[in-house]
């Protein structure tokens, strides 16, 4: 057994940063001023991930581990460096630590949860494991929990499509299948066709719908960057949006199992400038009035 509990938090990490997600973190269009509390942000998230999702930590110690960061966070404990930091960066900025006790609770699904019954099975645990960290952003910058609807539709479906292009490995390293059980049971498979080196048709079918309404998810969140009063975030947030959507459409169109459904760093670049010019001339023609609505989730 890993002696976990004698080890910073930090120590677990997988060596995964933030340049390898599929969106960018407090990139050069976040203002500089807001970058060093959504990186702490995300330093802590990305500690409590590769916890959770460690090969060879034990449940229990992943569990054990994962309170340990809830306590650091809001100082019963000073072991974990991400902890303390996060918290710290949270005092400073008179910031609730819900976001991230949201996404701890995420985490701990992860370890003890390996199914989802159904789509809506899959967006409650959504709610918790992605529609936090663009309200954390959100609540960083001083916006308005009225853009609360539109980021989680974006979050949820950032989440969605990263589980679609990992499905084969979730299942065949943590036997993990984020893909709703009623859908592999309309199109007559089940979740070890997931371990497969290519979908059968069923299989891909089913991959394939799930990808089109993360895609009609998206179109929720096309408003998002007008909604922002950040120019800077907003244009951040179009550039995801502008990601999201290309994503959505690989994984329409391709194999999740056999076929290349990542961007490479050209298209990211490509698509970021994209999405920076599209977002600045989308706010240009005027920005819609906000309404204030039930934030999904909340």
């Amino acid at each position: 057994m890993n002696d976990a509990s004698m080890t910073d938090a930090t120590n677990w990490r997988s060596g995964k940063g933030h340049r390898d997600e599929n969106f960018p973190v407090a990139s050069f269009l976040i203002s500089p001023r807001h970058r060093a509390p959504i990186m702490a942000f995300y330093n802590f998230v990305r500690t409590a991930d590769d916890i959770a999702d460690h090969a060879t930590l034990s449940p229990e110690e992943k569990l054990r581990l994962l309170d340990r960061l809830g306590a650091g966070l809001v100082g019963d404990n000073s072991e974990d460096v991400a902890a303390v930091r996060l918290r710290t960066v949270l005092a400073e900025r008179s910031l609730s630590p819900r976001h991230a006790q949201d996404l701890l609770a995420a985490f701990r699904l992860d370890v003890t949860k390996l199914r989802y019954r159904d789509w809506d099975d899959l967006i409650s645990y959504c709610a918790l494991s992605a529609m936090p960290v663009g309200r954390f952003v959100l609540d960083v910058h001083g916006e308005s929990r009225s853009t609360w609807p539109a980021n989680d539709a974006l979050c949820a479906a950032l989440q969605i499509n990263n589980h679609l292009q990992d499905c084969q490995e979730d299942y065949r390293n943590l036997d993990r299948v984020y893909v709703p059980l009623d859908v592999l049971t309309a199109h007559g498979v089940g979740v070890e066709a997931l371990g497969a080196p290519k979908s059968s048709p069923a299989l891909l079918a089913a991959l394939h719908g799930l990808a089109e309404r993360t895609e009609r998810l998206l179109s929720e969140s096309d408003v998002f960057a007008l909604l922002i009063n950040d120019r800077r975030l907003a244009l951040e947030v179009s550039v995801i949006n502008t990601l999201a959507h290309r994503i959505a459409r690989l994984l329409i169109a391709r194999d999740p199992l056999c076929d290349r459904v990542h961007l490479s760093k050209p298209a990211i670049a490509g698509l970021t400038l994209a999405g920076v010019v599209g977002g600045a001339f989308r706010r240009l023609g005027g920005r819609p009035a906000v309404t204030t609505q039930t934030p999904r989730g909340a």
